[in-house]
């Protein structure tokens, strides 16, 4: 059986509530039990990723068989030592290779990578509280995955 794949993408800052935590929660469970989900990809720099890594590692004791795996924006080869650390995390990390070369808009690259391998795409994006003047990075994942026709799951 091939493995199935979902990512999860949104704001650095989000409006977390107890409703969110359980939506998600129901949301991650039902990808695992009803679509034989077992490949979740994390990138970084967001609170949204952390709190559905935080789900994603509660459930893993329910579903031993799911895998984190932390796609890496920075540290196209890593030391043993960094290796050791993240392994204490996730079941694999790597770094795309498309990335390389990227520069600043290295985040847009992973984001894109994880969408373009991803069978479900979770998104938080909060139109309502974002500032008029910043770009949405989450956005324009969001606007990526869209026109890749992919699955979305959107939390808000």
């Amino acid at each position: 059986m091939n493995n199935r794949v979902c990512c999860f993408i949104g704001h650095r800052e989000i409006n977390e509530t107890a409703q969110l935590k359980e939506r998600l929660r129901k949301i991650v469970s039902k990808l695992i039990t009803e679509k034989n989900m077992s490949d979740f990809l994390f990138g970084s720099k967001s609170r949204f990723n952390d709190l559905c890594y935080e789900i994603v590692t509660e459930l893993k004791s329910e579903y031993p068989h799911i895998k984190r795996i932390y796609i890496r924006a920075e540290y196209p080869v890593i030391d043993e030592s960094y290796a050791d650390y993240l392994f204490r995390f996730y079941e694999e990390s790597y770094y795309p290779e498309e990335q390389k070369g990227a520069g600043k808009a290295v985040y847009v690259e992973r984001n894109r990578h994880m969408i373009d391998i991803s069978d479900f795409c979770v998104f938080y994006y909060d139109r309502e509280n974002l500032p008029a003047t910043r770009k949405s990075g989450t956005l324009s994942a969001l606007d990526y995955a869209r026109n890749r026709k992919k699955q979305i799951i959107m939390t808000l």
